[in-house]
Formats: C-alpha cells, sequence, structure tokens
C-alpha cells in the first residue's frame, strides 16, 4: 500500500460574504480508504474542493503527499468534447498517428514522451468501468449521465494519482456500474477520500470521517461499524444529559433547603438574642456574623448549581440533534385493489427512435403498491414515469388513471419556486390550510421559527427535499401515486434517511427509480420491476448488498 496522505492544519475558510464554513481544522487522512460523512450544508465538498486547491483556504495549509486526484460531484464538461479529450490523451493519440502514417517531427516525440501505450492503457481503464464499447472520438452528448461520471474517474485513474478525491461517485450510475466502482477501489492502494450517501460503498471503506461542528473525527472500520459506533456514543451522551440533569435538580433543591435552614436560624437567633438581653453592639455583631455566614453558604451553593449547569450544557452539546421527521399521512390511504393506473401498449419515440420494444409496454399499479423501478441507464425509466404522471401522451398505447393526484419527485428537486420561502411554497400547496396549521406541519419536517421563512434557493439539497416532501405530502387533494425519479442522489444520510422515514408514513402507492439497494429495501419495496432492452418486466428482490 502507498504511504500517501492528506494533512490540514489548522485549516480556516470563510466565503467572500465572511461566513465562517471552517475555524483551525487539523486532521490526517491516511492511507487507505476514507470515506467522509456529515449532514448536507456542513461542507464536505467545500473540503474536498480546499484540499483539492479549487478553492484557497483563509487560514491554515493543506498538505497532499503525491499526485492528486479529484473527481467532482458536477463534472464541468461540455458536450462537445470527445472521450479522448476528457481522458487527457487527445494530443498524445493525434501525436501518435502522425508517427505511425511516417511524420517523424521531433514535436511529435515530444508529445508523446513516455506514453507509448497511452491508447492501450485508456481502453483498459474504460473496459474496467464498463465504457469498453465507447469510441475515444465519441462525443460527450452523445453518452448518458452514468457514463459521463464513469468516464470522469476513468480519466482520474489514468493519471495514476497517488491520493484520489470523490464526491458521490455512485451519482446517476446503474447498479451495474456501481459494482464495476465497487471492485476497482476495492484494488485501490493509494490514499482514497471520498463522500458518499452510498451505504453499500460506504461499508466498502476502511474508516469512517466524521465532519461534525467544525471538527473531524476518524472511526476505524466501515460505516456500519461507524454506525454502532456512533449510536452507542449516542447512548452515553443521553445518559450524562440525564445524570446532569439531576445533578442540577439535585444542587437546586439542596440550595433551597439550605436557604430556608438559614432563614429559621435567623428567626431563632433573632429570638434568643431578645430574650438574652445581651448589648445592642454585641447582638449586632452576633447577627452581622450569622448573615455573613449564611451568606457564604448561599453561595457555596450558588456555585454548586452553575457547576451542575456547566456540566448539563456540556453534555447537552455533545448530543446531536435528533434529525427524525415524525409524520402521519391518512390522507394519502389507496384502499387494496384500487387501480391508481393503468397503461397498456405505451410507446413514444426519441429522435425517431422508439423508447420501448415494437409491443410497447404494459403496466398497472393497485392500492398502496410500493414499487422499484431499475434497469441500466438510458433504458427508459424516467421517461415511463413521465407516461404515468401525464408530462407525456403516449404516442402508441394508451394510460388510464384512477382517483387522486400523481404526484412527480425529479431528482433535481425544482418543483419548488426558489425565490419564494418555505412558508410561501407551502401555502401555495395548500391554501386551504390554516396558516397555524401549515407552521405546525413544516415543523414536523424541521422547518421550525425562522427555517421556515428562508427562500428554498438558499437552502442545502436535504433541505430542499424536506420542503418539496412537505409540499408534496400535504398538498390538497393528497397525492395517491408518488413518482420517485433518483430521491437520494446528492442526499446526505441523515437525509436519506428522513425520506425512508416520509415514505414509511406515506400509504399511497409509489414507484421510485433508484439504484440504490439498500435505500429500497428500508422503504419497504414489495414489487421489483426491471426495464432494459425496451422491455419491462417483474423480477426478484435483489439479495442483501
Amino acid at each position: 500500500m502507498s504511504d500517501a496522505c492528506v494533512v490540514c492544519s489548522n485549516l480556516s475558510f470563510s466565503w467572500p460574504d465572511d461566513t465562517p464554513v471552517f475555524q483551525d481544522l487539523s486532521f490526517t487522512v491516511p492511507p487507505g480508504r476514507t470515506g467522509l460523512v456529515a449532514p448536507n450544508g456542513a461542507g464536505k465538498t467545500t473540503l474536498l474542493r480546499l484540499i483539492a486547491g479549487d478553492l484557497t483556504p483563509t487560514g491554515g495549509a493543506v498538505t497532499v503527499d503525491g499526485v492528486l486526484g479529484y473527481l467532482p460531484q458536477n463534472l464541468p464538461l461540455a458536450g462537445e468534447l470527445t472521450v479522448a479529450q476528457v481522458l487527457g490523451v487527445d494530443a498524445v493519440l493525434r501525436a501518435l498517428h502522425a508517427i505511425e502514417a511516417g511524420d517523424a517531427r521531433e514535436e511529435h516525440f515530444t508529445t508523446v514522451g513516455d506514453d507509448w501505450d497511452v491508447e492501450e492503457r485508456s481502453r483498459a481503464e474504460l473496459d474496467r468501468l464498463g465504457l469498453g464499447d465507447v469510441p475515444l472520438d465519441r462525443r460527450l452528448d452523445t453518452l448518458s449521465g452514468g457514463q459521463v461520471v464513469s468516464l470522469g474517474l476513468a480519466a482520474q485513474l489514468l493519471r495514476r494519482p497517488d491520493v484520489l478525491l470523490l464526491d458521490e461517485p455512485t451519482n446517476n450510475l446503474d447498479l451495474e456500474a456501481r459494482q464495476r466502482l465497487y471492485a476497482v477501489l476495492e484494488e485501490w492502494s493509494g490514499c482514497l477520500l471520498l463522500v458518499s450517501h452510498d451505504r453499500a460503498l460506504l461499508d466498502r471503506m476502511d474508516r469512517i470521517a466524521e465532519l461534525d461542528r467544525g471538527e473531524v473525527r476518524l472511526f476505524g472500520g466501515n460505516f456500519t461499524a461507524y454506525e454502532e459506533a456512533a449510536r452507542a456514543a449516542r447512548e452515553a451522551a443521553e445518559r450524562t444529559v440525564r445524570g446532569a440533569e439531576q445533578e442540577v435538580k439535585r444542587e437546586k433543591r439542596e440550595m433551597q433547603q439550605a436557604r430556608e435552614r438559614a432563614e429559621r436560624r435567623a428567626g431563632n437567633a433573632a429570638r434568643n438574642l431578645d430574650s438574652a438581653g445581651l448589648a445592642r453592639i454585641v447582638a449586632g455583631g452576633l447577627k452581622r456574623s450569622a448573615q455573613e455566614s449564611a451568606g457564604r453558604s448561599r453561595q457555596t451553593h450558588a456555585n454548586r448549581v452553575s457547576e451542575a449547569q456547566s456540566r448539563l450544557d456540556e453534555a447537552s452539546r455533545a448530543l446531536r440533534e435528533d434529525q427524525t421527521l415524525t409524520l402521519d399521512l391518512p390522507e394519502t390511504t389507496v384502499p387494496a385493489g384500487r387501480t391508481v393506473v393503468a397503461g397498456e401498449r405505451m410507446q413514444v419515440h426519441h429522435d425517431g427512435r422508439a423508447v420501448f420494444a415494437e409491443a410497447g409496454v404494459d403496466l398497472s399499479i393497485r392500492g398502496p403498491e410500493r414499487i422499484a423501478l431499475t434497469g441500466p441507464n438510458g433504458a427508459g425509466k424516467s421517461t415511463l414515469l413521465r407516461l404515468l404522471r401525464g408530462d407525456l401522451d403516449p404516442e402508441g398505447g394508451e394510460v388510464r388513471r384512477g382517483e387522486g393526484r400523481v404526484a412527480y419527485l425529479s431528482q433535481r428537486l425544482d418543483l419548488l419556486d426558489p425565490d419564494r420561502t418555505v412558508a410561501e411554497n407551502f401555502a401555495a400547496y395548500a391554501p386551504d390550510r390554516p396558516p397555524a396549521e401549515r407552521m405546525n406541519l413544516l415543523a414536523r419536517f424541521l422547518f421550525r421559527g425562522a427555517r421556515a421563512h428562508l427562500p428554498v434557493g438558499v437552502l442545502s439539497g436535504g433541505e430542499r427535499l424536506r420542503a418539496t416532501l412537505a409540499c408534496v405530502l400535504y398538498a390538497q387533494p393528497a397525492p395517491h401515486l408518488l413518482l420517485l425519479d433518483e430521491p437520494t442522489n446528492n442526499l446526505d444520510l441523515v437525509s436519506a434517511g428522513q425520506l425512508e422515514n416520509a415514505l414509511g408514513a406515506y400509504r399511497g402507492a409509489f414507484v421510485v427509480v433508484s439504484h440504490d439497494e439498500r435505500f429500497l429495501a428500508e422503504i419497504g419495496v414489495r414489487r421489483w420491476l426491471r426495464l432494459d432492452g425496451g422491455r419491462l418486466r417483474e423480477v426478484p428482490a435483489p439479495g442483501p448488498a
């Protein structure tokens, strides 16, 4: 294994408006495979960009030991580029072809350098990632989103990096492409730091780095081991908080009891002094002494209460905020057996080519069915969802819809007006609900107080998901069929868990396009469909990931 690593020393970064992201962040990413996890908005992508050199820290330093490769979440690639250009080998290939054609100018040999086998290495990397049949002169705008991601990874691997940074590398990848990516990373011998919500991928890591409240903590083992450690830490923190709360109550009770005893003693002493007939100066001295003693006692107990409260505050800070959505959606109930939508011989064409097989595709959805729609990239899954919703009219066959609204949640989360606040968007979807009820419902989606009045355009991906879910699920009339297209793309693990929780409370039918088998298992999918080669067929549930 390589000894390459990444060292961040007192790293600080703020946006141009002086909004801080990190302050004096120090940690080391050792050799091996490290998964970086954190809630959306915590700065995972920003941290990768700082390490990659795309951003300049406002303080501290980043040291990368070795050649760096970086695959960002959104690839800045133009559609007119060719595969060879993305791989960075087009100039070398042109020089090689010129030499093979008999052009022996020195500049060609200088361009080639030691890369005489660049075409073979390029084809080998493409083949490892499922792109073996893609010509090097093919344009990017003819490739699917998943193929572009795989191509971007192949370009980084061709550079033979010692340190590799990957930001959500499984987004848009179908199941087969994910498996190939897993295999490539299992062979990785350098320093890998990746951000992902793909739990199957995170379970292949050597360690998990948790970015939380401006600190990075390393946990040995894969994501499952990290979850167990985090659960144990939370339970310990909860016990500490309960103990600290009891301590505060006990100290306050003892302070009150001490005050009452002091008051009784003071009353008794006053009566005794009056009956003892002491000189006024002596009696005054004794009274002052008693008051000073009582004051010291009060201060001692007040200090103990303050110390106990400080320990409670510290314990509470260690306890992470509960991010669980609490929902009940009875209005979405669909009786068993009721037909929600029925499509027969559905067919459409793209660029003059039939999307589905000659006979079209059939699909009936009845009652509160939970359906996973799988298949390779480019098979037509999103097109089928648009047919079911009515965004597309079939050019062949027909689609019949039953009672109830059909709601569509696109992977772009673009249903809401970005310039309006969360509360304003919600009011537009549920205008007949009283304002107080709308605010209570938004609080269930963790939009409390000022958070409900933020413009949607400034929300993180996970926050936008929650806002969209609130509007879709509590809109009037309630949706009886939900169509979700890659809903976990760009979501952190907390947000994915929140989506699972929301779908668990949903009582209608849904069809989910996703390549995340663990997510599909968590949301209770019972019917599995695969669209491949233009044909839609029922398939058995996959085995454990």
